[in-house]
């Protein structure tokens, strides 16, 4: 469960720190997403899901 919660943790920082980083880069790049098709959106969360996932398993074996 710690594992779960650092992760959530680590998450919030990096979206944190890219937002206080480059606040002008997010909203130009929401602007894109919002102008993306669905279908587009979808696959590359599944590509990311996919990548994620596989880093997680490599690391814990």
């Amino acid at each position: 469960m710690s594992d779960l919660i650092t992760a959530i943790g680590l998450l919030f920082f990096i979206e944190g720190l890219l937002l206080a980083m480059f606040p002008s880069r997010i909203k130009n790049m929401l602007k894109i997403i919002e102008t993306m098709p669905e279908n587009k959106l979808r696959y590359s969360g599944i590509f990311f899901l996919l990548i994620g996932f596989i880093i997680i398993w490599y690391m814990r074996s």
